[in-house]
């Protein structure tokens, strides 16, 4: 019974992606046929129609892998302990100072080199 419902999900999971397919083609058909219509009514279509596709994406063995791909890495966001303001603040601070003190260091090989070269080639 088991290998009945493994044959029938992938051609069922098959027929669910040509129908995003379509529903996606036609999404595209339609912007590019009613072009002369207003944006906004194209915009809130084409929406509706990637929803309709999304939430029929979902339904896929893919497409469930992926929703919960997406509800542990949220978990896993929550999670992260975030820099507050001034730890922000002060680790820009040290990032710039780097950067001006490189940018002279090299600077100051540049002028240099250019001295040599220079001097050498008369």
């Amino acid at each position: 019974m088991s290998s009945q419902a493994d044959t029938q999900t992938p051609v069922l999971d098959w027929f669910k992606w040509a129908v995003v397919v379509a529903l996606v083609a036609g999404g595209v058909f339609g912007n590019y046929y009613y072009g002369e219509q207003s944006l906004l009514y194209r915009v809130l279509a084409l929406v509706a129609v990637a929803m309709v596709a999304g939430f029929i994406a979902l339904q896929t063995v893919k497409g469930k892998a992926f929703n919960q791909l997406r509800k542990e890495a949220w978990v896993e966001v929550r999670k992260v302990v975030w820099p507050t303001r001034q730890e922000t603040t002060q680790t820009t601070l040290v990032v710039i100072a780097v950067v001006l003190v490189v940018a002279l260091i090299l600077w100051g090989f540049d002028t240099l080199l250019g001295y040599i070269v220079s001097s050498v080639i008369g």
